[in-house]
C-alpha cells in the first residue's frame, strides 16, 4: 500500500514543483551572499558583446537567438529577469532549474557566466511595462 502512496504524492509533487518554478519560485533558492553578488563586467560593452556569442553557443537553442524565448522556454528579455540581482541570474546559470529542465552550467568558467549576465541586461533595458 506504501509505494501506491508515494507513487500518488509523487505525481502530484512534481507538476505543483515545476509550476512553483515557471512563477519564479527559483528566486527563493537563492543563497543571500548570492542575490548579493556584483557583476564584475558590469556596463562592459565588450563583455557584452562576449556573452552575446556564449549565449548564442550555449543558451540560444532554447531561449531563442536574442534572448527572446522559443517554444515553451522562456524569454529572459522579461520583468523577472530585469527586476532580477546579477547574483540571483548568476546563480540561476550557473544552478539551473531541474523542474523547468535548464541544466546548470557550472561547468562553464565563472567569468564567461558574468558575461552572459552582462548580455542579458543589455537586451532587458526597456522600462517594466514594455518587457514581458
Amino acid at each position: 500500500m506504501k509505494p501506491v502512496w508515494i507513487l500518488i504524492c509523487l505525481i502530484v509533487a512534481l507538476p505543483l514543483a515545476a509550476m512553483a518554478a515557471a512563477n519564479g519560485s527559483w528566486l527563493k533558492s537563492v543563497p543571500a551572499a548570492d542575490r548579493g553578488r556584483t557583476n564584475p563586467f558590469a556596463g562592459d560593452s565588450g563583455a557584452a558583446a562576449a556573452g552575446q556569442n556564449l549565449f548564442r553557443n550555449n543558451c540560444a537553442k532554447c531561449h531563442g537567438e536574442n534572448a527572446e524565448g522559443k517554444g515553451n522556454r522562456p524569454s529572459l528579455r522579461s520583468e523577472r529577469i530585469h527586476n532580477a540581482t546579477d547574483g540571483e541570474v548568476a546563480w540561476l546559470i550557473k544552478n539551473g532549474e531541474a523542474f523547468k529542465g535548464m541544466p546548470g552550467w557550472g561547468a562553464l568558467p565563472e567569468p564567461e557566466r558574468w558575461q552572459i549576465v552582462t548580455y542579458l541586461r543589455s537586451v532587458n533595458t526597456a522600462p517594466e511595462g514594455e518587457l514581458r
